[in-house]
C-alpha cells in the first residue's frame, strides 16, 4: 500500500496534511510513503527531512495521485485530478460536502472513498480526529492577533508615569472552540472582554476564562444543535440578539465573530447600523466569512475600511500559522487512518460509527444522506 502526501494547489494553502515526524507508524506496517516535491516546505518540512523519516520525495504529481491508495489533503483536488482516481482510492481532507458536493462528483463517479473531516462525529471517542475544532483553535488565536496588529490602541491596562491607559474591549459572538480560543488570547493579551451566544449553557465556558458573558431571553427557542454546535434560529430570535449585538459593538475596540451553523449559511447577527455605530479605529474581524459571514457587510475575503472601522473577512486564517496548523491536522489525520488502515492494508468498516459518520462517498455512491440529499436530481 502507498500513502501520497500532496502539494496543496489551492491559492494561499500553506498547510500540508501529513509531517516527516507523522510517518513512522505507517512505515513500520510496510506502508509506502510518497510525497510531491515542496509539500511540506511552507509548514516548514524541507523534502530532506521526508527523505531522513525513510518517505519518497517526487516530483511527478500525477505518478503519486495514480499510484497512492491513500491521499490525505488539506483542500479538494482539482476536478481534472479527481476524474484520474483509480477507483478504491482514498481521498481524506476539508471538502465542504455539504456546501459544495458537486465539486466532488468527479471523485465520486472514479468510484473513489471520500472521508470529509468537516463530518467527523464530534464525540468523545473522535475528539483526537476533530480537525474542524483543530483549525478553529488557530483561527481563534490569528483573529485576536491580526485585530490587535491593526487596532491603533495597546491591549492591556498600563499604569505608567504618564498617565494610564485603560484596556481594550473586546467582544466575542459565538463560544465555540474558535470564540473561545479568541477569548483566552484576547484575555492573555490583556482585554476587557465580553461575549455572546445562542446557547445559554456556553456562559459557564466564557465565564471560566475570565470573560462577562451576556445573556438574552430568547423565549424557551431550543439552540442547541447536533455535535456541540448552535441550532439554526428563527428570525425572531436573531433579532433579539441583534439588538444586544448592536449596543454592545458601539463600546468594543474589537468584535470577532464566529457563528456558524453546518451546512447552512452563516447567520446574519451584525446589521450595517452596528458596524456604523463602532468607533473610528476599531476593528472586526469576521471568522463566519466562509460561510458568507456574520455581519451584512461581509465580503468574503477582503478586508474593508468603512468609516475608520477595519472589516477583516479572511477565508483561511489556519494557513496563515502552517507550522502549528499542519502539526495539529496531521495528528487529526494520523488518528483517523488509525481506523481504516490495519496492517499496512485498508480495512474501512462502515459499522463504525466515526469512519460511518464522516464518509462523503463509497463505491461511486454517496454514503452520507444529506449529501445524498444534495446530489440527488432535482424533480
Amino acid at each position: 500500500m502507498q500513502i501520497g502526501i500532496l502539494k496543496e494547489t489551492q491559492s494561499g494553502e500553506t498547510r500540508v496534511a501529513l509531517l516527516p515526524e507523522n510517518l513512522k507508524g505507517f512505515l513500520a506496517q510496510g506502508i509506502a510513503v510518497v510525497v510531491e516535491a515542496g509539500a511540506g516546505a511552507s509548514a516548514g518540512a524541507s523534502d530532506q527531512a521526508y527523505v531522513d523519516a525513510g518517505a519518497t520525495v517526487s516530483a511527478d504529481r500525477r505518478a503519486i495521485v495514480a499510484g497512492s491508495q491513500v491521499l490525505p489533503i488539506v483542500q479538494p483536488l482539482s476536478a481534472a485530478e479527481q476524474a484520474t482516481l483509480q477507483p478504491g482510492t482514498v481521498l481524506i481532507g476539508f471538502f465542504r460536502p455539504l456546501d459544495a458536493p458537486k465539486a466532488l462528483v468527479p471523485a465520486i463517479e472514479a468510484q473513489a472513498t471520500l472521508f470529509s473531516m468537516e463530518l467527523v462525529p464530534r464525540i468523545t471517542r473522535a475528539q483526537a480526529m476533530d480537525a474542524l475544532s483543530s483549525m478553529a483553535t488557530v483561527a481563534g488565536y490569528k483573529a485576536v492577533i491580526e485585530a490587535a496588529n491593526l487596532l491603533p490602541r495597546l491591549f492591556p491596562l498600563l499604569m505608567t508615569a504618564a498617565g494610564t491607559i485603560a484596556p481594550a474591549k473586546v467582544f466575542v459572538i459565538g463560544a465555540g472552540v474558535a470564540g473561545l480560543q479568541a477569548i483566552a488570547t484576547a484575555r492573555r493579551l490583556g482585554a476587557v472582554v465580553e461575549a455572546y451566544d445562542v446557547r445559554a449553557a456556553a456562559g459557564e465556558q466564557v465565564r471560566s476564562l475570565g470573560a462577562k458573558f451576556l445573556d438574552v431571553d430568547l423565549g424557551g427557542i431550543n439552540t442547541e444543535g447536533g455535535g456541540g454546535y448552535a441550532a439554526e434560529l428563527t428570525e425572531e430570535a436573531l433579532e433579539r440578539g441583534r439588538t444586544l449585538i448592536t449596543a454592545t459593538c458601539a463600546k468594543a475596540d474589537v468584535v470577532i465573530t464566529t457563528a456558524q451553523v453546518p451546512g447552512r449559511p452563516a447567520p446574519l447577527l451584525i446589521r450595517r447600523a452596528a458596524v456604523e455605530g463602532m468607533k473610528p479605529g476599531s476593528v472586526l474581524v469576521d471568522l463566519a466569512a466562509p460561510a458568507g459571514g456574520n455581519c451584512e457587510l461581509t465580503k468574503p475575503g477582503e478586508t474593508q475600511v468603512l468609516n475608520g472601522v477595519h472589516l477583516l473577512a479572511p477565508m483561511n486564517l489556519a494557513a496563515q500559522v502552517p507550522v502549528h496548523a499542519s502539526q495539529l491536522y496531521a495528528r487529526n489525520i494520523v488518528n483517523f487512518l488509525g481506523l481504516i488502515v490495519k496492517k499496512g492494508e485498508l480495512a474501512i468498516d462502515l459499522a463504525d460509527e466515526v469512519v460511518a459518520g464522516s464518509c462523503v462517498a463509497h463505491q461511486g455512491k454517496p454514503v452520507n444522506p444529506r449529501v445524498a440529499a444534495l446530489l440527488a436530481p432535482q424533480t
